[in-house]
């Protein structure tokens, strides 16, 4: 390529021949030093694409090598490559010396050579205007090697440096990028036109009328009269998809700004279906199995309200001492006092028959959810709670006023089969005993998850969760037995018996004050569709707020098997008892989604 920076030098060899085979019988391809850069060459290469397709058309043979010039250009000065040379012979005969429209009775033999040349460094690396605490890539800096993606991403940066100081018509005005052959350097001079400093005008609504328009505008929250800023219009396209009521949400920036240089911003819309209904399953030899579902209206009023019904079934054929029965209905009215908060109210009754009690329960509350940011979110409340419990003591009723406050930090890639991320999630319930058996304190929980993984494709995952809970302030006796801590079964230690620890209170067995567990697994993906999983398991219940010396404990570990589905993994786990006063035989769990 000495001829010039975009040009492509060719050296015509041999001539073409019109052989009588219908197919391609041979591709060469050579890149002189070979090594990463020829992978990188062979996967731009239409050529090499057309082989493994088994491509036999000439003209189609043809096409692809005339187009490999500049896709191998392209690749090279991604590399840093600027003065290479690149031949593509068909038959023997340069591609780039035939006619495209030429008849080819077939083609026999194509052969690609490249000699990359030297790696320019950049001699000079200019871009200006730039807008205040701009931070251009930096290995975009003179002696530097000269690759083309960081010219892009210079020049993106830059444009976007404008764009979030308010400058929403920021763009590339002129740019020179000359290669000096004579020494192997690249001089680059980018100029950038900020335009004028911009304000959010109007928010023009198109398409899906499903919601009412003052209601989308609330949702959305776009800050009119506001400077522009990229992030505030990301935040208002989140809030809309977040209602669940559309199928597609696009707010793109007008054209052309208005008067007074404001930026209307146009919203398409298309909604889905209003209704939606859902189930899940769960297998254990332990717990049983339980059944879920729910039925939600996402657009009850016309202002993106959700209704959600739901009603859950569980410890069917189960070891745990009675199936239990829930029921819970929930309404969400979303930019409610701030386009950042949803409105909830919601309703529930449960009849939980434990090993160790039956409770009946009832909870009526409300309460505001927030979205702090893509990863948090807080919700608090206040609500009543009613449980008549039956256990070896006889029936006590308790009542109690409680303000539950719960903050969530989710970073995982995918919920149900996370491999990169974090997951937090803290709850702090205080309570104020209504009646004589109901005691006054808090209730405390936690819940923390990392995920990392590595090799081909991330197919290994390191998973470790941590929780726990804590009852703060009152007696044990003095909250209802749902309140307190257990460990062992599907969700705290797999191979142990069902809600197996607990402590003994007043002479019967009972669930503690505190609980903390611990969970590994090691999860090896096989095949795109099965994996394979080893974990291990360990609780602790203490008597007071916090486990000690002298609470008991128990752990236990297997392996498992996941197949992957559209709508997550297929769980089966297989787990034993390594320690525990009850550890003994072997357990089974089955549901969607990884264990946690």
């Amino acid at each position: 390529m000495k001829d010039g920076f975009w040009g492509v030098s060719a050296l015509v060899i041999g001539c073409l021949s019109f052989g009588s085979a219908s197919a391609l019988d041979n591709l060469q391809f050579e890149v002189l030093g070979g090594g990463d850069l020829e992978d990188e060459l062979r996967n731009s290469s239409l050529v090499v694409a057309a082989e493994a397709d088994d491509v036999t058309d000439p003209q189609e043979l043809l096409s692809a090598a005339r187009a490999d010039y500049g896709r191998l250009v392209g690749a090279l000065y991604s590399e840093g490559h600027f003065g290479g040379v690149i031949n593509i012979l068909v038959d023997g005969r340069e591609a780039a010396d035939i006619s495209p429209l030429a008849q080819l009775g077939a083609i026999n033999t194509i052969s690609v050579r490249v000699a990359p040349g030297p790696v320019y460094t950049f001699s000079q690396t200019r871009v200006a205007p730039l807008a205040p605490d701009t931070e251009l890539p930096e290995e975009f800096a003179v002696g530097a090697p000269a690759l083309t993606p960081l010219i892009e991403d210079a020049a993106g940066q830059a444009v976007t440096g404008w764009r979030e100081a308010g400058h929403a018509k920021a763009e590339i005005a002129g740019q020179s990028v000359v290669a000096q052959h004579d020494v192997d350097r690249l001089s680059v001079d980018i100029g950038v036109a900020p335009g004028p400093l911009v304000r959010f005008g109007d928010l023009i609504l198109r398409g899906s009328d499903a919601v009412r328009p003052e209601r989308l505008r609330a949702i959305a929250g776009l800050p009119t009269g506001e400077v522009f800023d990229p992030e505030e219009l990301q935040l208002s396209v989140d809030r809309l998809r977040r209602t669940q009521v559309f199928s597609s949400v696009a707010l793109t920036e007008a054209k052309r700004l208005g008067p007074g240089n404001t930026l209307d911003i146009i919203g398409q819309f298309s909604a889905q279906p209003p209704r939606r209904f859902g189930f899940g399953a769960e297998v254990s030899s332990v717990d049983g199995v339980g059944l879920s579902s729910f039925w939600l209206h996402r657009n009850l009023l016309g202002g993106a309200e959700r209704l959600r019904i739901e009603g859950a079934v569980s410890g069917i054929g189960g070891r745990t001492g009675g199936t239990d029965y829930s029921a819970g209905i929930r309404f969400d009215r979303p930019a409610t006092f701030s386009a950042n908060n949803d409105f909830y109210t919601e309703a529930q009754i449960a009849r939980l028959n434990e090993p160790d009690y039956i409770s009946n329960t009832g909870t009526i509350g409300a309460g505001i959810t927030r979205y702090v940011s893509e990863y948090v979110e807080l919700e608090y409340g206040l609500a009543y709670r009613f449980s008549r419990v039956e256990d070896e003591n006889g029936t006590t009723d308790y009542s109690m006023l409680t303000l539950p406050i719960d903050a969530t930090y989710d970073s995982r890639d995918v919920a149900l089969d996370a491999k990169t991320g974090v997951y937090v999630a803290l709850g702090f319930t205080p309570f104020l005993g209504l009646n004589e058996e109901t005691g006054d304190g808090a209730r405390a929980t936690w819940d923390a998850r990392t995920y990392f993984s590595f090799g081909e494709t991330d197919r290994i995952t390191l998973a470790g969760r941590l929780q726990g809970g804590s009852i703060i302030g009152a007696d044990l006796d003095a909250v209802p037995n749902e309140y307190r801590f257990y460990s062992g079964g599907g969700g705290t230690v797999r191979g142990q018996q069902y809600q197996s620890l607990g402590v003994t209170l007043n002479g019967i067995d009972s669930g503690g004050g505190s609980f903390v567990g611990v969970s590994g697994e090691v999860r090896a993906g096989i095949t795109d569709s099965i994996g394979l999983v080893a974990f291990y398991d360990y609780g602790i219940v203490g008597r007071d707020s916090f486990p000690d010396g002298s609470s008991d404990d128990q752990s236990g570990a297997g392996l498992g098997v996941r197949y992957v589905t559209p709508i997550g993994p297929i769980r089966l786990d297989v787990a034993t008892p390594v320690s525990g006063d009850e550890s003994s035989g072997v357990e089974v769990y089955v549901g969607i989604g990884q264990a946690f």
